[in-house]
């Protein structure tokens, strides 16, 4: 079987889109995983101590993202800890108006509920994460397979 350039081409192609599209995949899983683990763990009260927003910029001509930070307190087998986590994977915010409604859900003195890692009581959460990476997980999977075929078509008819 000789290989001609085309041949070769599509191959590298579907090869590179598949592994792409693999990528992608595996990325998506693993943030609907991490959001999915949080519904497992140990449902706690807490309080809120603080929450404030800390304007903040990358770089000094960057724009100004917006950061809520809300302490809380918490008590697990028998010891108290203090987390400032909100949600897993959080980050800042470019909205001042969502930052102040984020801000405005956790009041300091306010009881309200969080969900603690078994395994490791010092990591906490007030809020889990979403689960919409597991319906985004088709567009990525048709790269894996678009490009597989793509490939295997390349090798097998030689175009």
């Amino acid at each position: 079987m000789t290989h001609r350039p085309g041949t070769l081409w599509l191959l590298a192609l579907g090869i590179t889109l598949a592994l792409a599209g693999a990528a992608f995949t595996a990325m998506l899983w693993r943030s609907y995983q991490r959001a999915q683990e949080t519904r497992a763990w140990v449902e706690t009260p807490c309080r809120i101590i603080s929450s404030v927003i800390k304007p903040e910029r990358a770089t000094p001509h960057s724009p100004v993202k917006f950061r809520v930070t809300v302490r809380y307190d918490y008590g697990h087998g028998g010891r108290g800890f203090t987390s400032e986590q909100v949600q897993r994977g959080e980050g800042s915010m470019s909205s001042e108006a969502d930052a102040l409604a984020l801000r405005e859900q956790f009041t300091p003195g306010q009881q309200t509920t969080c969900w603690v890692d078994p395994t490791a009581p010092a990591t906490a959460v007030l809020r889990h994460g979403t689960r919409a990476a597991l319906y985004s997980l088709w567009f990525p999977l048709l790269f894996v397979f678009g490009g597989a075929g793509m490939a295997w078509r390349a090798v097998r008819t030689g175009r």
